[in-house]
C-alpha cells in the first residue's frame, strides 16, 4: 500500500508543477482536465501525510520514553498516536477503493406511485418533497423534465434531473421499491394503510456516448398540459420519443420549443438505455461484485413508519426515529449508512 501511495504523492506533486506552466494556464481545456485530475488525488494525498506525520510522532515519542523529563509526555503522545494511526490507515484504505466512474455525474430520477392507488401517489409526491429539500441542503439544482399529477395530489409519475457536486455517489442507493405506513387522510376509520412507490436513480449518461439509430425511434408530439390537464401551450410542442427495440418510452414537455423538449427527451433515453445495459451486465456478473441490493426497482428497500416516526432501511438493517425530519429533507444519517456499508463490502472483497 505504501508503494502506491508513495506513487499518487508522486503524481500529485508532477501535477502542481504541471498546473504552474504557461502552456497548460493558457489552455483552459487542459487546465480543468488536469485541475480536476489533482483534485481527485487530493484527499487520498493529505490523508497520506497525516498518516506518515503520526508514523513520525511515534517515533519520535519512542525516542523520548527514555527521558526522564519527558517521559510521561511521551508515553502519552506515544498511546494516543497507537491509538490513531490503524484508524488513519483504515481510512486510506477506503479512499484507496476503486471510485465509481459514475459517482461524479448528475442524474435523472423518476418517482412513481406503485401499490396503494391515490395514496401510492400522494407519498410519490413526499418522496420528491424530501428529495427536494435534501437537494437544496446540498447547493444542487433540479428540473422536472416530465410530471403525471395523481388525482388526490402526489404524482402517479415525476422524472427529473438534479445537477450539481457528486450527486450519484448520494444517491445512488436510492433505487428500489419504498413503502410508507401511515393512516391516509381518506381513512375514516383510522386504520394504518400500507402503500409503495418506486424510485430509479440513473447516471446522466452523453447522447454521444449511446450508439441511437433514427430508423429505431417512433418520435410524437402533443400540445403540453399543465396540472389538471389545461393546456399551457397551443403549439405541439411536447415531445413523447419510443425506443422501438426495447419499448422505452420517454416524454418532456417542460420546454415551449418542441426542439428542446426532444433533444432533452433524447437525452433522457440515451440516459434509460444506458441504466437498461449496465443492469443487464450487473445480472450477468451476478454475486461477483458485492453490493448494496439488486439495484432493482421492485425491490423493497425502505419503509417508513409514521405511526412510530421511524424509518427503516432494510437493506442494512438501519432504523432512525426520525422520520418527521427524514421526509423534511434530513436523509444524511441514511446516505451516511449505506455508503459506509458499501464501503465495507468491497473492503472485504480486497481481502
Amino acid at each position: 500500500m505504501n508503494e502506491r501511495l508513495e506513487n499518487i504523492k508522486n503524481k500529485y506533486e508532477e501535477l502542481s508543477v504541471e498546473l504552474t506552466k504557461p502552456e497548460v494556464l493558457n489552455d483552459f481545456n487542459k487546465l480543468k482536465k488536469l485541475s480536476k485530475e489533482q483534485k481527485d488525488l487530493e484527499e487520498i494525498v493529505n490523508k497520506y501525510n497525516e498518516y506518515k506525520k503520526c508514523e513520525q510522532d511515534i517515533k519520535d515519542a519512542k525516542e523520548l520514553i527514555n527521558d526522564p523529563e519527558m517521559h510521561d509526555f511521551a508515553l502519552e503522545e506515544l498511546n494516543l498516536k497507537e491509538e490513531e494511526l490503524p484508524k488513519i490507515k483504515k481510512q486510506l484504505e477506503v479512499l484507496l477503493l476503486p471510485k465509481d466512474p459514475n459517482d461524479d455525474k448528475n442524474i435523472i430520477m423518476e418517482i412513481r406511485g406503485a401499490a396503494g392507488g391515490d395514496e401510492a401517489n400522494i407519498f410519490a409526491g413526499d418522496l420528491f418533497r424530501m428529495y427536494s429539500k435534501y437537494a437544496e441542503k446540498q447547493g444542487w439544482t433540479i428540473e422536472i423534465l416530465n410530471e403525471l399529477e395523481g388525482t388526490a395530489g402526489g404524482f402517479s409519475q415525476i422524472e427529473y434531473t438534479v445537477k450539481g457536486d457528486s450527486v450519484y455517489s448520494k444517491l445512488k442507493f436510492e433505487t428500489g421499491s419504498h413503502r410508507v405506513q401511515r393512516v391516509p387522510e381518506t381513512e375514516s376509520q383510522g386504520r394504518v394503510h400500507t402503500s409503495t412507490a418506486t424510485v430509479l436513480v440513473m447516471p446522466e449518461v452523453d447522447i454521444e456516448d449511446i450508439e441511437i439509430r433514427e430508423s429505431d425511434l417512433k418520435i410524437d408530439v402533443y400540445h403540453s398540459s399543465g396540472a389538471g390537464g389545461q393546456s399551457v401551450n397551443t403549439s405541439n410542442s411536447a415531445v413523447r420519443i419510443t425506443h422501438l427495440p426495447t419499448n422505452t418510452v420517454v416524454t418532456c414537455q417542460i420546454e415551449r420549443s418542441q426542439l428542446k423538449n426532444k433533444e432533452r427527451a433524447m437525452q433522457m433515453l440515451a440516459t434509460k438505455l444506458h441504466d437498461a445495459a449496465q443492469n443487464k451486465l450487473d445480472n450477468q456478473v451476478g454475486e461477483q461484485r458485492k453490493k448494496i441490493g439488486t439495484g432493482d426497482r421492485s425491490e423493497k428497500i425502505r419503509t417508513y413508519n409514521y405511526p412510530q416516526n421511524r424509518v427503516t432501511d432494510h437493506r442494512i438493517n438501519y432504523s432512525i426515529m426520525e422520520l418527521d425530519r427524514v421526509m423534511d429533507g434530513n436523509i444524511d444519517p441514511i446516505i451516511e449508512a449505506l455508503i459506509t456499508e458499501d464501503q465495507r463490502l468491497k473492503l472485504e472483497g480486497n481481502d
